[in-house]
């Protein structure tokens, strides 16, 4: 579901007077999930119709610098800086909540100048996968789930995060997975929450306590992929401001909090018939089709290839460790929390699959479009699952990168993604993922101060 389904600029317009809008942010994502933009007064974006941004702007780490030395980024994004065309997406066109004046927000694709999308802009990643669906007459219909975690303010980063304080005067100090109560701490960001929510037409389900310490979990309703991708960036954005105003933080970084465990992004995936709009996975006797088998085939034969995208920072991988609430291999099952694709109980007719690989820190767009590649390339390919795994697979041998530097030799060597998602696209992107691995490294962490220090 859109937020504004089959909205036109026309609709766009009236919807601008009918809620006397002033000023507008024009937003996209860059690829690290960071929106970028201008704001423009309601006068100046309507005779412009959309604006300009140079397309370095696409490919920044997420600490703001640019490959310097990348031969195949220098070749992807043009030495002269040129400048990409944004036309706005009607559909996304949405309140600022938490603004003051009468504003609005917008979503933008990104163009050359010769009217063809930009390449290498995560919308346009997810729309080439989602066309290829589309060849085939599919529709994949997902439903995110998102992991994020409530801090205390923390304005040194090199003191660890805490749990905030809630209604009560307290913080949590035990694990209160599932606790009405612990939610109930925070009634006053959860109201603001959902009333943001509301205004801006997210279509968000149920909210609860995951394990860690202030550690949260919202589902969102399923639907069309680039809309829940939209809405899942509209969300980081909603709740970062609204936890600010109750005086607390609330973070998407994977592993923010030591001896916690991290924050995923697990989305649920079917493909629908468009002629027919019968799910594809589902047989007419209620079996599991042969399509179904051979998404989670694709899914077990590429998503390793996808880790630099589904776990995109070096934070990403202290997620992926045995025993803490998250996959370490690629096995499958039914209604099994250790294996990185669960198969949830469902009726025949909303079979789907649930990849519980991806990491709340990565970008909703380039995650949705990876993992429905991964997908897509199983059934194209009539690639064939691994048995089941009926016990805890965390006993059994990792399969997944363990860092960001061994994810982006295994992507950048996966022929079959790179000409899915394309192949500027993976230059650019590990490029600067490149750059980011080796800002990492020139810091020194207190691990190795205390450690090492006076002990080697």
């Amino acid at each position: 579901m859109s937020l504004h389904k089959n909205f036109s600029f026309q609709d766009m317009d009236r919807w601008l007077d009918d809620q006397r809008i002033t000023e507008i942010e024009c937003l996209i994502p860059d690829l690290t999930g960071v929106a970028r933009g201008k704001i423009m007064p309601r006068t100046k974006f309507t005779e412009e119709g959309g604006m300009r941004l140079p397309e370095a702007v696409l490919g920044m780490t997420v600490t703001g610098n640019y490959p310097t030395d990348d031969e195949a980024y220098e070749c992807a994004i043009s030495a002269i800086d040129r400048d990409m065309v944004l036309r706005a997406d009607p559909r996304t066109i949405t309140r600022v909540p938490w603004a003051v004046d009468a504003t609005a927000q917008v979503i933008h694709d990104c163009y050359f100048s010769d009217g063809s999308l930009v390449d290498f802009a995560p919308r346009s990643v997810l729309r080439r996968v989602l066309a290829l669906y589309e060849e085939r007459g599919w529709q994949p219909i997902v439903a995110p789930e998102l992991e994020f975690y409530l801090t205390a303010k923390n304005i040194d980063p090199d003191l660890p995060l805490k749990a905030p304080v809630g209604r009560s005067g307290r913080s949590e100090t035990s694990r209160q997975v599932y606790s009405i109560d612990a939610v109930n701490e925070f009634d006053p960001l959860f109201e603001d929450i959902y009333d943001y929510c509301d205004l801006m037409q997210l279509d968000v389900d149920t909210l609860i306590h995951e394990i860690g310490a202030g550690q949260m979990e919202i589902n969102f309703l399923h639907g069309e992929p680039l809309s829940l991708a939209d809405m899942v960036f509209y969300f980081k954005r909603t709740l970062r401001e609204a936890a600010l105003k109750h005086d607390m933080y609330a973070t998407f970084m994977a592993k923010p909090m030591s001896g916690e465990p991290g924050s995923a992004m697990h989305i649920h995936q079917s493909v629908i018939d468009t002629k027919s709009g019968r799910n594809i996975f589902t047989l007419d006797d209620g079996r599991p089709s042969q399509a179904f088998a051979h998404y989670i085939g694709g899914l077990q034969r590429y998503m390793p290839a996808a880790m630099a995208i589904a776990a995109p920072y070096v934070n990403s991988y202290r997620r992926i460790v045995r025993h803490t609430a998250a996959p370490i291999n690629i096995q499958w099952g039914q209604d099994n929390r250790t294996v990185g694709f669960r198969v949830p109980e469902a009726e025949p007719e909303d079979r789907r699959v649930e990849n519980r690989v991806i990491g709340a820190d990565a970008n909703p767009y380039l995650a949705v479009a990876v993992t429905l590649a991964c997908g897509y390339l199983g059934m194209t390919e009539q690639l064939e699952p691994t048995p089941m795994t009926v016990d805890s697979a965390y006993d059994l041998d990792y399969q997944l990168p363990q860092g960001l530097s061994e994810a982006l030799e295994v992507l950048r060597k996966e022929t079959r993604l790179k000409q899915l998602l394309g192949e500027r696209f993976i230059d650019v992107y590990a490029a600067i993922k490149d750059l980011e691995y080796a800002e990492f490294m020139q810091v020194i962490s207190p691990w190795e101060r205390e450690h090492l220090l006076l002990h080697v």
